[in-house]
């Protein structure tokens, strides 16, 4: 009591107007209310606060419908409101004294999405670099999810973790699926033995049937490829019909990871 005497001697010796102090209170409520709803994650919700404070504050700057008593209600309530749907996370902060903890929380999901994506980097390069050895060819898409429903339903659905001795197995020489085309989509391999259409470009005639799909599957959807080829293990990759060819090891990798900075956008999209 002392401590709320003091305060509002402070405002009254200092001549300080009512509707300056009503000012100031509302600010750090409504300062509050963004912060927990920041900390939390609620997008959606920071929206609707926000429509609702300026829906409210038109009406009473042109349109007279509230008083100054009504619409500092209107604003207590509605704050009130918004913090009582996260009052678990307040009573947290206000024990632990701690705040940003869902930030340091999102970052470290982030470096976990991070290390799961490099797993899956490493485990295509160390397949692709295996088959380069056996000269054994291979195609495999790296698919967006805006593939043609008819390429995937082309060959056999799988929904299957990505794995290096998977992808070597599925294109052993004489293995049912070895001539089509891999769809890996995210952390998945979504479909193998694909077939893809061919590019109507010209190219060298060492480029067989495998590079003209690679090349071809690139120029109609927003995909990338890698392609191993079976007469010379060659590895080339292919973006947007533009194919570059003898990608080593740290080609392949740089052209991995931007795939899937990309297509994580380091939030744990996929899982």
């Amino acid at each position: 009591m002392e401590i709320l005497e003091s305060i509002k001697r402070v405002f009254t010796e200092a001549n300080v107007p009512a509707y300056v102090m009503e000012g100031i209170l509302l600010y750090f409520l409504v300062y509050f209310v963004f912060r927990i709803l920041k900390e939390n994650n609620a997008k959606r919700l920071i929206v609707v606060y926000t429509v609702l404070l300026l829906f409210v504050g038109v009406l009473f700057l042109f349109l007279d419908a509230f008083n100054d008593v009504g619409f500092v209600l209107f604003i207590l309530l509605l704050s009130m409101f918004f913090l009582l749907l996260f009052s678990t996370e307040i009573k947290r902060t206000i024990w632990t004294g701690k705040w940003g903890t869902n930030a340091s929380a999102e970052a470290t999901a982030k470096s976990v999405v991070a290390a799961r994506a490099e797993e899956y980097v490493l485990a295509i390069v160390r397949a692709v670099q295996n088959l380069s050895k056996n000269n054994t060819g291979a195609l495999i898409v790296l698919s967006n999810g805006n593939l043609p429903k008819e390429i995937i339903d082309s060959g056999v659905v799988l929904g299957a973790h990505i794995s290096n001795q998977l992808i070597e197995g599925i294109f052993v020489n004489k293995a049912p699926l070895h001539d089509g085309a891999m769809i890996i989509y995210g952390d998945k391999i979504q479909a193998a033995g694909c077939f893809l259409p061919l590019t109507q470009k010209d190219f060298p005639k060492d480029f067989g049937t495998r590079h003209r799909a690679g090349i071809g599957v690139t120029e109609v959807a927003d995909v990338s490829a890698v392609i191993v080829s079976e007469e010379t293990g060659i590895v080339s990759v292919v973006k947007h019909g533009e194919i570059t060819r003898y990608a080593d090891s740290e080609l392949l990798k740089k052209f991995l990871r931007e795939y899937y900075w990309k297509e994580f956008k380091m939030e744990g999209k996929k899982s």
